[in-house]
């Protein structure tokens, strides 16, 4: 719409300011009847239903978490054409998160760098965000994450505790135990703890879906710097786990090819530079899953091209967030009009 005109000034301000500003004016809108009929009706596109772990979607691009931490602006965000958005990450309790800045912008390579450490309001207060009335034809997911001060041995009882909480009000619910910007959290990918964690996680499953009388699929977040055998060690536990499906993948640690000043800032980076490292990590669990476990592809996804082309590296879904940041809302629009089905 108006994107462009808008860039270079929300480009002057710090970063998690122009984020907050952008989210607070999508919230807005979200709230006024008039101007969420006509968000729908510029960002409509032909619809592309399928079905994916249970759930039917309206169409294949959804929000990445980490846009909407604290569930405030899903109603606005739903009127730009998503067909699910994925709330979160959600930590039990409230916590600042890392300090500012924690958020760099890299122009040159189309990126970003973030340490936000899972800032947030806690579980309580998204869960009153979320139980009001939920826009129609949307998929709404919840991602998960432990505090920071909770002991990685104890992890799990974070998990848990989520899952009380969201399975009422999400659609499905993904576990983050990929982000870089909390200390210690990516081991949990490692096969031993990672069966641990989901042998718990599963049983917890299948007691709430008795409680709700529906599936509630269960989703894992895992990082773009796995090794091979880390990574087909993990989905060996994923599949043995009967988890519905995975998330690839979070930022990465690598800086490969990067020449921006803040190339050395700490962090997970995002972006274009994250493209083909996601797209690879997506061939690679499609073709050790043989195509059995619903991946939703997201790292670098900029423009319709490259949403298909995780699609035809095996994805069912793609998730957007910093191209978002660079293109605006329109990108929506552009990736359901220009994707086709996979070719696999």
């Amino acid at each position: 719409m108006t994107y462009h005109f808008f860039r270079p000034f929300l480009f002057r301000l710090e970063p998690e300011r122009a984020h907050s500003l952008t989210l607070g004016m999508v919230r807005l809108a979200g709230a006024l009847p008039p101007v969420r009929a006509f968000l729908r009706l510029y960002f409509s596109a032909p619809q592309d239903p399928l079905k994916a772990f249970g759930l039917n979607f309206s169409n294949r691009v959804g929000l990445a978490a980490g846009y909407d931490k604290d569930g405030l602006g899903w109603r606005g965000l739903a009127c730009l054409g998503f067909g699910h958005i994925e709330v979160g990450t959600v930590t039990l309790h409230a916590q600042p998160g890392n300090p500012k800045p924690r958020i760099f912008r890299l122009p040159q390579e189309k990126a970003l760098i973030n340490r936000m450490g899972f800032p947030g309001q806690g579980g309580d207060f998204v869960a009153s965000r979320l139980q009001k009335k939920r826009p129609p034809g949307l998929v709404l997911g919840t991602n998960l994450g432990k505090n920071k001060e909770t002991p990685l041995d104890q992890a799990a009882q974070d998990y848990l505790a989520l899952m009380d909480m969201f399975a009422p009000l999400s659609d499905y619910l993904a576990i983050n135990i990929s982000s870089p910007n909390t200390a210690g959290l990516r081991q949990l990918q490692v096969s031993q703890m990672l069966d641990e964690l989901l042998v718990q996680l599963a049983n917890k499953r299948q007691a709430l879906e008795a409680e709700h009388k529906r599936n509630i699929p269960l989703l894992v977040k895992l990082a773009p710097d796995l090794t091979d055998q880390v990574l087909d060690d993990a989905l060996e536990v994923i599949l043995l786990r009967g988890m519905d499906g995975v998330i690839a993948t979070n930022t990465t640690l690598s800086r490969d090819g990067i020449v921006s000043q803040f190339a050395g800032e700490f962090g997970g980076l995002s972006g274009a530079p994250l493209k083909d490292r996601s797209t690879q990590v997506i061939r690679q669990i499609y073709r050790y899953t043989g195509g059995k476990l619903p991946i939703i592809g997201v790292g670098g996804v900029m423009s319709a091209d490259d949403a298909q082309a995780k699609l035809d590296a095996g994805a069912t879904l793609v998730q957007v967030y910093t191209g978002l940041v660079y293109t605006g809302p329109s990108l929506v629009k552009q990736i359901r009009l220009g994707i086709h089905n996979p070719t696999l």
